[in-house]
């Protein structure tokens, strides 16, 4: 039976607390668990209720045998919350509900790692792929004299170790993420997960520091220390990642469309879907702020060395522990639950073996799982989940195969492997660093996000237009696709242009020394396709954000947001596999090729999951959810602990 509050309801509570200062319960109900109106910080947070709607309920049971509360015009009141009628739905303007602090500063947290991660992953293909600059071309740090028409570079391994190393590295970040979103839900928890991975990333940045010393560089010793502290950067970054975007949704309190009255009267519907997008879009700034770093990084690596180029990151790095300290006992930490998968097989088990095999892709599949219908069909069996857990094993495969989309979308963004890489090598930058434009990828994103966040949504909004979120994603894989014909084009008249022809990459180390080398084709032209690319992520990346948590279980949310993070670990395994073929003369279609299959499979996508945006989006976790450490008294704490104590006693008897 869902709980619900009847009485007062205040538009705000204190900014402190969760708890309403006044709220009369039905009596029936423990009032320690009592479930909220409107989960606070509510300084920052729309009133969810209208009070005048509240005034009178009516109760009734539904289908599944569970109280609804209704209202004298006909709304449901789910936990506190007005839901639109179905008039309302289509006639009242939507709107985004405002969000807790903790959102912004958990924002702040992914800034200051994503900044740390690509500062330093924007130098790494020259490190590896160039040679070190020495004698009349550089210092040996890594860094060339102003004049020379070498890259900065330190290891010399070519452009196929380069690929490999860095692809390899991409892999490991993108697919480890699947055991500790799973470990983080069955076991330790997101919060846990997440300090876990910046303890481990902090050591793999002193010793890639180290790795990058002027005298290990020279000394021909770097690449060992290197690899290691890239690949434990890897596995830090693999706990942090998938439990991040997951713990920030967790914070949000609006998880159906409702219906308030806004500060001018208006009836309007706060939108889940909106809330989270807009939310998210400001985490995926962030993300961009910090990849910026990638600027400074590129030049110190080029004018000083690349021990410098590793050294800011770090430094910005070291905000993340006072920036957690503070955030521990103020955010909703949903404790690992043990994770659904298993029930998951479950689902699918029963489904197979009630002739599910030849209802694949057909209407009634997933019914065949259900246990209502089980039970119908003569089943004493007992089920440790129900009919809307059923629902919820649905829409993850539907994520499951949206995510599937993704990684050629994500080749057609920054080209495969690193022939992007190779491509500018050949371009004459006017002495800037031939990955500098790399960089507009994120300048733009941070330019574009404020854009579509306070003018091209919230109009949108206002004229009643839903642009959804499979509208996005399709939008955003059409962009993808128009920029990486721009790198093939590129490409292209690059071999025609340059000095060595097909060879154009390596020219440098073919032509003697003071010919020219490097293609007349102006290095401008590469930001189009840069930009392009990155527009389209403002549009894929944040919606998949939203989906990979509203459409997983409630204990699979971790796992879930590893399966979208996986998209870059196949785009990872596709950069590996054509890594010897990503060289002169291939570049043309390493980048054409992708771009094809990505045209393909956007209509193939737009006409299978089109329907989605027709779907009410909803967070399947409700206000009982929405506790803080700050909000258990010592008494609960003390409780909690002994009878954690109980458990483990137990467990060690058995």
């Amino acid at each position: 039976m869902n709980p619900y509050i009847t009485g007062d309801v205040v538009s705000h509570w204190s900014v402190f607390s969760f708890r309403p200062p006044s709220v009369q319960v039905v009596p029936s109900i423990d009032t320690q668990t009592t479930i909220a109106t409107v989960a606070a910080p509510v300084g920052a947070v729309r009133a969810s209720v209208d009070e005048k709607v509240l005034s009178e309920k009516v109760v009734s049971r539904s289908d599944a045998g569970d109280d609804v509360t209704y209202d004298d015009e006909g709304h449901e009141i789910w936990q506190g919350l007005v839901l639109p009628t179905e008039e309302e739905k289509s006639t009242l303007r939507r709107v985004a509900g405002k969000m807790p602090s903790t959102t912004y500063w958990l924002c702040a947290v992914e800034f200051a790692e994503r900044a740390s991660y690509y500062g330093c992953n924007q130098v790494y293909k020259n490190f590896i792929r160039a040679p070190l600059p020495t004698g009349p071309n550089g210092p040996g740090t890594g860094a060339v004299y102003p004049g020379s028409d070498f890259t900065a570079g330190a290891l010399g391994k070519g452009s196929a170790v380069a690929s490999a190393v860095t692809e390899s590295f991409k892999f490991l970040a993108y697919a480890l993420p699947v055991f500790f979103g799973w470990l983080a839900d069955t076991k330790y928890g997101r919060f846990r997960m997440i300090c876990q991975g910046v303890a481990i990333c902090g050591i793999a940045h002193v010793i890639m520091i180290i790795s990058a010393l002027p005298v290990v560089l020279q000394s021909g010793n770097a690449f060992g220390p290197f690899a290691f502290s890239l690949y434990l950067l890897a596995i830090g970054a693999a706990q942090f990642k998938p439990n991040i975007s997951p713990t920030l949704i967790d914070q949000s309190p609006h998880k159906k469309a409702h219906v308030i009255t806004d500060k001018n009267g208006e009836k309007v519907i706060v939108d889940p879907e909106e809330s989270i997008n807009s939310v998210m879009l400001w985490f995926y700034l962030l993300i961009n702020v910090g990849a910026v770093f990638g600027i400074p990084t590129t030049y110190l690596a080029k004018l000083v060395g690349y021990w410098a180029a590793y050294l800011i990151p770090t430094i910005l790095y070291l905000m993340l522990p006072p920036l957690l300290w503070y955030l521990n006992p103020r955010l909703i930490k949903q404790p690992p639950g043990g994770s659904d998968l298993g029930n998951v097989f479950k689902v699918l088990g029963d489904i197979f073996a009630h002739g599910g095999l030849k209802k694949i892709g057909r209407a009634g599949f997933w019914d065949l799982g259900k246990p209502s219908v089980r039970r119908a069909a003569g089943s004493t069996k007992e089920y440790e989940y129900n009919d809307q857990f059923v629902h919820d094993v649905k829409r993850t495969f539907q994520a499951c195969a949206i995510f599937l989309f993704a990684p050629i979308w994500q080749v057609n963004d920054y080209g495969l492997g690193a022939a992007a890489n190779a491509l500018t090598a050949a371009l004459d930058t006017k002495g800037l660093p031939n990955d500098l434009f790399d960089n507009l990828n994120s300048v733009s994103i941070v330019v574009l996000v404020p854009i579509m966040n306070h003018i091209v949504y919230p109009f949108l909004r206002k004229k009643g237009i839903k642009w959804g979120s499979i509208s996005r994603i399709t939008f955003g894989f059409a962009l993808g696709t128009l920029g990486s014909i721009g790198y093939g084009l590129l490409q292209y008249y690059v071999y025609k242009t340059s000095p060595c022809g097909y060879n154009a990459s390596t020219c440098t180390e073919i032509v003697a020394a003071g010919e020219p080398a490097l293609s007349p084709i102006p290095y401008g032209l590469y930001a189009i396709p840069v930009i392009v690319g990155a527009i389209s992520e403002v549009f894929v990346n944040v919606s998949l954000y939203g989906i990979a948590y509203a459409m997983a279980p409630k204990n699979m949310k971790g796992l879930v947001a590893s399966l979208n993070l996986f998209n870059s670990a196949i785009a990872a395994i596709l950069g590996l596999a054509a890594a010897p073929a990503i060289k002169d003369p291939n570049l043309v279609w390493v980048f054409f090729g992708p771009t094809i299959a990505g045209g393909v499979l956007t209509v193939i996508f737009w006409f299978l999951f089109h329907e989605l945006d027709n779907e009410e989006f909803v967070l399947n976790t409700d206000m009982s959810d929405m506790k803080r450490d700050l909000d258990v008294s010592d008494e609960e704490t003390a409780s909690a602990r002994q009878t954690e104590k109980h458990v483990l006693t137990g467990e060690k008897k058995a």
